[in-house]
């Protein structure tokens, strides 16, 4: 079985946000002016090209290094059916490749995979694929137990 360069905390987190920016849609409102809480907070989902979410996604991903961000791109494209975990090495070439074709590499990669729908969802059959589970506590924000934490305790913020 091949080994990521990534770690699986990083792509957790990545899932969590593509799937936060993923339900972004296109101007449900457009002639909205009122207060958000009038008009339903329709404008909530909205993409206007200022998404914070987006702006971080894409600086998270521009500030991995090059085998990181290769991984990532062999994993959406395994989540997508383009191969298996046994094609791991011939996927991960074929995105050493189209990499190398880019003028601006971390934003270039950063921008191909914020372009992918459902970029979350890529990743997270990505990782199923390798067996690997992204899902217990650490994308929660308090990951002690209920019978572990002191009532009295403020949450714990990461």
């Amino acid at each position: 079985m091949p080994e990521l360069a990534i770690s699986v905390d990083k792509v957790a987190f990545l899932i969590e946000k593509a799937r936060e920016y993923d339900v972004k849609e296109g101007n449900a409102d457009p002639d909205s002016g009122s207060n958000p809480t009038d008009d339903d907070n329709l404008d909530v989902l909205t993409d206007d090209g200022s998404d914070p979410v987006g702006r971080e996604l894409s600086a998270f991903i521009g500030d991995l290094n090059e085998d990181e961000q290769v991984d990532l791109v062999t994993l959406v494209w395994i989540g997508r059916g383009d191969g298996g975990v046994d094609d791991w090495n011939d996927l991960r070439a074929r995105a050493v490749e189209a990499r190398a074709e880019y003028r601006n590499p971390r934003r270039e990669t950063a921008q191909y995979l914020l372009g992918e729908p459902m970029l979350g969802d890529l990743l997270a059959d990505g990782l199923d694929a390798f067996g690997m589970d992204w899902t217990d506590e650490r994308t929660t924000a308090d990951s002690s137990s209920l019978g572990e934490r002191n009532e009295n305790e403020p949450t714990k913020r990461r």
